[in-house]
Protein backbone atom coordinates (compact mmCIF):
# COMPACT_ATOMS: atom_id res chain seq x y z
CA UNK A 1 0.00 0.00 0.00
CA UNK A 2 1.40 3.35 -1.07
CA UNK A 3 1.63 5.61 2.02
CA UNK A 4 0.37 9.49 2.38
CA UNK A 5 2.53 11.87 2.29
CA UNK A 6 1.75 14.54 5.32
CA UNK A 7 3.44 17.69 6.20
CA UNK A 8 2.53 18.42 9.76
CA UNK A 9 2.67 22.59 10.05
CA UNK A 10 2.32 24.13 13.37
CA UNK A 11 5.41 21.93 14.86
CA UNK A 12 6.59 22.98 17.33
CA UNK A 13 3.63 23.61 18.85
CA UNK A 14 1.81 21.34 21.04
CA UNK A 15 -1.21 20.18 19.04
CA UNK A 16 1.21 19.87 16.36
CA UNK A 17 3.18 17.40 18.23
CA UNK A 18 0.24 15.04 19.52
CA UNK A 19 -0.80 14.91 15.47
CA UNK A 20 2.58 14.56 14.52
CA UNK A 21 3.30 11.63 16.99
CA UNK A 22 -0.24 9.53 15.85
CA UNK A 23 0.78 10.60 12.48
CA UNK A 24 4.10 8.63 12.94
CA UNK A 25 2.50 5.88 14.42
CA UNK A 26 0.26 5.56 11.56
CA UNK A 27 1.25 2.92 9.15
CA UNK A 28 -1.12 4.55 6.59
CA UNK A 29 1.35 7.85 6.40
CA UNK A 30 4.48 9.50 5.90
CA UNK A 31 5.87 12.29 7.71
CA UNK A 32 7.96 14.63 5.39
CA UNK A 33 10.69 15.62 7.43
CA UNK A 34 9.91 19.69 7.02
CA UNK A 35 7.02 21.54 8.76
CA UNK A 36 6.17 25.06 8.47
CA UNK A 37 6.51 26.93 11.62
CA UNK A 38 5.47 30.75 12.92
CA UNK A 39 7.96 33.77 12.86
CA UNK A 40 8.23 33.77 16.14
CA UNK A 41 10.03 30.31 16.49
CA UNK A 42 13.96 30.61 16.34
CA UNK A 43 14.80 26.75 15.88
CA UNK A 44 15.75 25.33 12.76
CA UNK A 45 14.60 21.47 13.76
CA UNK A 46 11.88 20.05 16.02
CA UNK A 47 12.51 16.79 17.28
CA UNK A 48 8.96 14.10 17.78
CA UNK A 49 9.67 10.55 18.84
CA UNK A 50 13.40 11.12 17.80
CA UNK A 51 12.48 12.30 13.88
CA UNK A 52 14.42 15.64 13.62
CA UNK A 53 11.81 18.00 11.32
CA UNK A 54 13.15 21.00 9.29
CA UNK A 55 11.08 24.21 10.45
CA UNK A 56 10.20 26.22 7.97
CA UNK A 57 9.68 30.46 8.65
CA UNK A 58 6.88 32.65 6.89
CA UNK A 59 9.86 34.49 4.87
CA UNK A 60 11.57 31.43 3.65
CA UNK A 61 8.27 28.93 2.74
CA UNK A 62 7.67 30.50 -0.68
CA UNK A 63 11.54 28.83 -1.60
CA UNK A 64 11.44 25.93 0.53
CA UNK A 65 8.00 24.37 -0.66
CA UNK A 66 8.88 24.72 -4.53
CA UNK A 67 12.15 22.23 -3.41
CA UNK A 68 10.20 19.98 -1.16
CA UNK A 69 7.38 19.40 -3.95
CA UNK A 70 9.86 18.87 -6.52
CA UNK A 71 11.54 16.35 -4.16
CA UNK A 72 8.45 14.52 -2.52
CA UNK A 73 5.84 14.59 -5.02
CA UNK A 74 2.12 15.45 -3.93
CA UNK A 75 1.32 15.47 -0.09
CA UNK A 76 -1.22 16.85 2.41
CA UNK A 77 -0.89 19.48 4.52
CA UNK A 78 -1.78 19.01 8.25
CA UNK A 79 -2.64 22.80 9.69
CA UNK A 80 -2.26 22.91 13.83
CA UNK A 81 -0.54 26.76 13.50
CA UNK A 82 -1.93 29.69 15.34
CA UNK A 83 -5.21 31.49 14.51
CA UNK A 84 -3.07 34.80 13.50
CA UNK A 85 -2.31 32.28 10.41
CA UNK A 86 -5.07 30.91 9.07
CA UNK A 87 -6.44 32.66 5.90
CA UNK A 88 -2.63 33.23 5.05
CA UNK A 89 -1.93 30.03 5.43
CA UNK A 90 -4.86 28.55 3.43
CA UNK A 91 -3.92 31.08 0.38
CA UNK A 92 -0.61 29.54 0.74
CA UNK A 93 -1.59 25.91 0.28
CA UNK A 94 -4.12 27.12 -2.94
CA UNK A 95 -1.13 29.08 -4.51
CA UNK A 96 0.87 25.73 -4.29
CA UNK A 97 -2.24 23.27 -4.80
CA UNK A 98 -1.70 21.92 -1.68
CA UNK A 99 -4.56 19.90 -0.36
CA UNK A 100 -5.11 20.38 3.50
CA UNK A 101 -6.74 19.59 6.83
CA UNK A 102 -7.06 22.57 8.83
CA UNK A 103 -7.56 21.84 12.27
CA UNK A 104 -6.66 25.68 13.43
CA UNK A 105 -9.35 27.28 14.93
CA UNK A 106 -9.67 31.24 14.20
CA UNK A 107 -9.32 33.37 11.16
CA UNK A 108 -12.20 34.47 8.98
CA UNK A 109 -14.10 31.29 8.00
CA UNK A 110 -15.85 32.60 4.61
CA UNK A 111 -12.55 33.66 3.64
CA UNK A 112 -11.22 30.58 4.50
CA UNK A 113 -13.63 28.30 2.58
CA UNK A 114 -13.60 30.86 -0.63
CA UNK A 115 -9.29 30.32 -0.22
CA UNK A 116 -10.37 26.60 -1.45
CA UNK A 117 -12.61 26.88 -4.22
CA UNK A 118 -11.44 29.84 -5.71
CA UNK A 119 -7.89 28.36 -5.74
CA UNK A 120 -9.73 24.87 -7.15
CA UNK A 121 -7.74 23.33 -4.04
CA UNK A 122 -9.36 20.37 -1.58
CA UNK A 123 -9.82 20.96 1.81
CA UNK A 124 -11.27 18.88 5.18
CA UNK A 125 -12.09 22.28 7.74
CA UNK A 126 -13.02 22.06 11.34
CA UNK A 127 -12.75 23.78 14.44
CA UNK A 128 -12.81 20.15 16.24
CA UNK A 129 -11.12 17.06 15.41
CA UNK A 130 -12.56 14.97 18.15
CA UNK A 131 -14.95 12.51 16.16
CA UNK A 132 -17.47 12.22 19.17
CA UNK A 133 -17.58 15.78 20.16
CA UNK A 134 -18.31 16.20 16.06
CA UNK A 135 -21.08 13.67 16.39
CA UNK A 136 -22.35 15.80 18.91
CA UNK A 137 -22.29 18.68 16.52
CA UNK A 138 -24.00 16.14 13.91
CA UNK A 139 -27.16 15.67 16.35
CA UNK A 140 -26.95 19.45 17.47
CA UNK A 141 -26.97 19.93 13.48
CA UNK A 142 -30.04 18.34 12.97
CA UNK A 143 -31.74 19.52 15.79
CA UNK A 144 -31.33 23.05 14.16
CA UNK A 145 -32.26 22.23 10.47
CA UNK A 146 -34.93 19.82 11.67
CA UNK A 147 -36.53 21.63 14.68
CA UNK A 148 -36.39 25.69 14.07
CA UNK A 149 -37.32 27.58 17.05
CA UNK A 150 -37.46 24.61 19.11
CA UNK A 151 -35.63 26.49 22.14
CA UNK A 152 -37.32 29.78 21.40
CA UNK A 153 -37.45 31.99 24.30
CA UNK A 154 -34.93 29.93 26.51
CA UNK A 155 -31.97 32.12 27.48
CA UNK A 156 -28.65 30.60 26.75
CA UNK A 157 -25.09 30.59 28.76
CA UNK A 158 -22.41 29.34 26.76
CA UNK A 159 -19.21 28.88 28.91
CA UNK A 160 -15.56 27.50 27.42
CA UNK A 161 -12.39 26.87 29.26
CA UNK A 162 -9.01 25.95 27.32
CA UNK A 163 -5.51 26.56 28.14
CA UNK A 164 -3.96 29.91 28.80
CA UNK A 165 -1.66 29.98 25.49
CA UNK A 166 -5.07 29.05 23.34
CA UNK A 167 -5.76 32.98 21.63
CA UNK A 168 -8.91 32.82 20.67
CA UNK A 169 -12.49 32.06 21.23
CA UNK A 170 -13.39 28.22 21.39
CA UNK A 171 -14.39 27.07 17.34
CA UNK A 172 -15.93 24.79 18.69
CA UNK A 173 -18.43 26.92 21.22
CA UNK A 174 -18.68 29.46 18.07
CA UNK A 175 -19.98 26.77 16.22
CA UNK A 176 -22.90 25.63 18.52
CA UNK A 177 -23.75 29.23 18.34
CA UNK A 178 -24.70 28.83 14.86
CA UNK A 179 -27.11 25.58 16.04
CA UNK A 180 -28.82 27.59 18.97
CA UNK A 181 -29.67 30.64 16.76
CA UNK A 182 -31.05 28.44 14.46
CA UNK A 183 -33.44 27.00 17.23
CA UNK A 184 -34.58 30.24 17.99
CA UNK A 185 -32.25 31.81 20.42
CA UNK A 186 -30.47 35.33 19.67
CA UNK A 187 -26.63 34.71 20.85
CA UNK A 188 -23.48 35.98 19.73
CA UNK A 189 -20.07 34.96 19.70
CA UNK A 190 -18.76 37.57 21.94
CA UNK A 191 -21.55 36.58 24.80
CA UNK A 192 -19.13 33.45 24.90
CA UNK A 193 -17.52 33.47 28.03
CA UNK A 194 -13.89 32.28 28.34
CA UNK A 195 -11.88 31.32 31.05
CA UNK A 196 -7.97 31.23 30.24
CA UNK A 197 -6.82 31.52 33.93
CA UNK A 198 -5.39 28.07 35.25
CA UNK A 199 -5.93 29.44 38.98
CA UNK A 200 -9.53 29.80 38.21
CA UNK A 201 -9.71 27.14 35.76
CA UNK A 202 -8.50 24.60 39.02
CA UNK A 203 -10.10 25.72 42.24
CA UNK A 204 -13.38 26.95 40.56
CA UNK A 205 -13.78 24.88 37.39
CA UNK A 206 -12.24 21.73 38.67
CA UNK A 207 -9.51 21.50 36.04
CA UNK A 208 -7.29 18.74 37.07
CA UNK A 209 -4.04 20.07 37.64
CA UNK A 210 -1.85 17.85 35.58
CA UNK A 211 -4.55 19.17 32.62
CA UNK A 212 -3.95 23.03 33.02
CA UNK A 213 -1.55 23.00 30.26
CA UNK A 214 -4.27 21.14 27.64
CA UNK A 215 -7.91 21.00 28.31
CA UNK A 216 -10.96 21.69 26.69
CA UNK A 217 -14.08 21.82 28.43
CA UNK A 218 -17.45 23.02 27.59
CA UNK A 219 -20.74 23.73 28.83
CA UNK A 220 -24.02 24.94 27.28
CA UNK A 221 -26.91 25.73 29.61
CA UNK A 222 -30.45 26.96 28.24
CA UNK A 223 -33.20 27.65 30.93
CA UNK A 224 -36.89 28.13 30.03
CA UNK A 225 -38.16 31.74 30.30
CA UNK A 226 -40.11 31.44 33.66
CA UNK A 227 -36.90 29.30 34.83
CA UNK A 228 -38.65 25.50 35.60
CA UNK A 229 -37.05 24.12 32.86
CA UNK A 230 -33.01 24.27 32.46
CA UNK A 231 -31.15 21.77 30.21
CA UNK A 232 -27.54 21.30 29.87
CA UNK A 233 -24.83 19.82 27.37
CA UNK A 234 -21.06 19.68 28.57
CA UNK A 235 -18.17 17.58 26.85
CA UNK A 236 -14.75 18.29 29.02
CA UNK A 237 -11.29 17.00 27.17
CA UNK A 238 -8.31 16.56 29.02
CA UNK A 239 -5.20 16.29 26.82
CA UNK A 240 -5.30 16.17 23.60
CA UNK A 241 -4.85 13.10 22.22
CA UNK A 242 -8.37 12.58 21.62
CA UNK A 243 -7.91 15.11 18.37
CA UNK A 244 -5.31 12.64 16.69
CA UNK A 245 -7.34 9.95 15.68
CA UNK A 246 -10.05 11.77 13.88
CA UNK A 247 -7.30 14.02 12.37
CA UNK A 248 -5.71 10.65 10.99
CA UNK A 249 -8.87 9.98 9.58
CA UNK A 250 -9.37 12.99 7.75
CA UNK A 251 -6.48 12.74 5.90
CA UNK A 252 -7.12 9.17 4.99
CA UNK A 253 -10.48 11.02 3.62
CA UNK A 254 -9.07 13.74 1.82
CA UNK A 255 -6.88 11.59 0.09
CA UNK A 256 -9.29 9.73 -1.25
CA UNK A 257 -11.19 12.61 -2.24
CA UNK A 258 -7.98 13.41 -4.20
CA UNK A 259 -7.45 9.83 -5.91
CA UNK A 260 -11.32 10.26 -6.86
CA UNK A 261 -9.84 13.34 -9.01
CA UNK A 262 -12.53 15.78 -6.26
CA UNK A 263 -10.99 19.42 -6.55
CA UNK A 264 -12.91 23.15 -5.20
CA UNK A 265 -14.16 21.54 -2.40
CA UNK A 266 -14.12 21.80 1.06
CA UNK A 267 -15.55 18.79 3.67
CA UNK A 268 -15.66 18.81 6.82
CA UNK A 269 -15.62 16.61 9.98
CA UNK A 270 -19.35 15.29 9.94
CA UNK A 271 -18.52 14.43 5.90
CA UNK A 272 -15.29 12.38 7.36
CA UNK A 273 -17.70 11.22 9.73
CA UNK A 274 -20.32 9.65 7.10
CA UNK A 275 -18.03 8.19 4.98
CA UNK A 276 -16.55 5.89 8.13
CA UNK A 277 -13.75 4.13 7.85
CA UNK A 278 -11.67 4.31 4.14
CA UNK A 279 -8.50 2.46 4.74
Amino acid sequence: MKKIKVMINGLPGNVARVIARHALADERLAVLPFALTGPDIDAPHCHVDGVAVELIRPEAREDQIAKIIAAEGPFICVDFTHPSGVNANAEFYGRHRLPFVMGTTGGDREKLAAAVTDAGNTAVIAPNMAKQIVGFQAMMAYAAENFPDLFKGYRLTIRESHQAGKADTSGTARAMVTYFNRMGIPFQDDQIQKERDPERQLNLWGVPAEHLGGHGWHTYTLVSPDGTVRFEFTHNINGRDVYGDGTMDAICFLADKIAQGITGKVFTMIDVLKAGSLM
